[in-house]
Parts: structure tokens; C-alpha cells; sequence
């Protein structure tokens, strides 16, 4: 059977983290093993608590000091096993249900990296101003990479887990986004989009994007243009 490695970045997100991780176990994936693996970024609320219930069935990962979402995602991918490398935000703006159809255009060989966009398929109305950053980053990727997709900054990223040897990554924090589009394009790959249903937080419910991530973003893909 072939091995899905789904990895769940979190910082302090004891109040969903729980609810995340059964959400992925009860998650039927016909034809695949799943591999789950934890990384708690240094979280602060009480988050560490919670994983130790879960730290005899998979992969917990404690980081000391909380680094950003690219550490946390870099420490996650160094356990990972499995042929294809899911990412799963423990905020549960993002639905395991979706999984099946993320998966199934693996099925082709020519197929190498799949986004599961928000703005292709159902989702809660978003904040204007962060929906419009988005855009424009989106916008960005794709004329600095000659590419055509919809979402850049999705959390739904699932890859095959080999491509991670064409390219390094550095971001530490939320600039994992752009950084990992930027390479996985200037490396020669499609990205294969598929419609995903999106249940956004506000700022007051726990989000953690602001504006700043917006701009660095922007920063993050110019760079990456023009250096690897």
C-alpha cells in the first residue's frame, strides 16, 4: 500500500489541534497508509498538553522556541516516508474530506505537485483586504513564473515527496508559501489545482496572516525570481 505523510504544522492551537487530528484519523483514503506527523512550534497555550495523548501513535515533534511555519514544515518533511507529503493546518480552515480528490490526480506520473484552491471551490466570504493580498500575490506568481493558477498561498500543498531533493528550502516562517511555489516553478513543475472547500478564521477567532506576511510574500517571489 502506498504511504501518504500528512504533517501538521502548530502554534498554539490547543483549542482546534484535538479536533484537527481526529478529523485526519477518521479521514478515509482508499489505497493509502497514512503517516501522521506533528510539529508543535513552540507553542505557549497549552498545545504540548494536548499532543502527549497522541505521541504513542504518531510523530510529535516539540521545537523549543517557536521559529515560524517553514521551520516547523522543514522539521516535518525530514520524518516524512511517505511517496506523496500533504500539508494540514492545525486551524481547521481546511477539510480533510477533502483528501481523496487532492490525491487522485497523483495517478498520473506527470503529475508532481496538486493546490487544493479556495477560490475554485466553496468557501466562508473572506476578509476583503486579505482576499485582495491574496490575489495580488497569486497575480504575482504567475507573471513572474509564466505560470496560471488561482490560489499561491493555499495551505492544501500536496507533493511528491522527491521533488524536495531538486530544490532547498529556507523560509522560516509564513514566507514558506511563496518560497515553495518559486522553486517547485522555476524547477520545472506544474502545479494541478483542484477546488476545495475553505471555512477562513478571522483575526479574532485565531488568525495569524497580517498584511506584513502580504508584502514579504511579494518580496519572497521577486527574490526567488532571480536567485535560488
Amino acid at each position: 500500500m502506498k504511504k501518504l505523510s500528512i504533517v501538521i504544522p502548530a502554534y498554539n492551537e490547543k483549542v482546534m489541534i484535538e479536533k484537527v487530528i481526529e478529523s485526519v484519523e477518521k479521514q478515509k483514503v482508499p489505497g493509502w497508509e497514512k503517516e501522521i506527523i506533528i510539529v508543535d512550534d513552540g507553542s505557549t497555550d497549552g498545545t504540548e498538553e494536548v499532543l502527549k495523548k497522541f505521541a504513542k501513535k504518531y510523530t510529535i515533534i516539540l521545537q523549543k522556541v517557536n521559529q515560524g511555519k517553514g521551520a516547523a514544515l522543514q522539521e516535518g518533511f525530514k520524518q516524512a516516508t511517505g511517496e506523496l507529503i500533504i500539508i494540514q493546518d492545525a486551524d481547521f480552515e481546511y477539510t480533510p474530506r477533502d483528501y481523496e480528490q487532492l490525491l487522485y490526480p497523483f495517478e498520473n506520473t506527470r503529475v508532481h505537485v496538486v493546490y487544493g484552491s479556495r477560490f475554485l471551490g466553496s468557501h466562508l466570504s473572506t476578509m476583503f483586504l486579505y482576499a485582495l493580498g491574496n490575489k495580488f500575490v497569486t497575480f504575482l506568481t504567475n507573471i513572474l513564473y509564466n505560470s496560471n493558477i488561482t490560489d499561491m498561498e493555499t495551505g492544501y500543498k500536496v507533493f511528491r515527496r522527491s521533488i524536495l531533493t531538486d530544490f532547498t528550502l529556507r523560509a522560516k516562517r509564513f514566507d514558506f508559501e511563496p518560497e515553495f511555489t518559486a522553486k517547485v516553478l522555476k524547477h520545472g513543475y506544474q502545479i494541478y489545482e483542484i477546488p476545495i472547500s475553505y471555512f477562513g478564521r478571522k483575526f479574532e477567532e485565531g488568525k495569524k496572516l497580517t498584511w506584513r506576511d502580504g508584502i514579504y510574500a511579494a518580496w519572497t517571489l521577486l527574490k526567488y525570481r532571480f536567485i535560488d
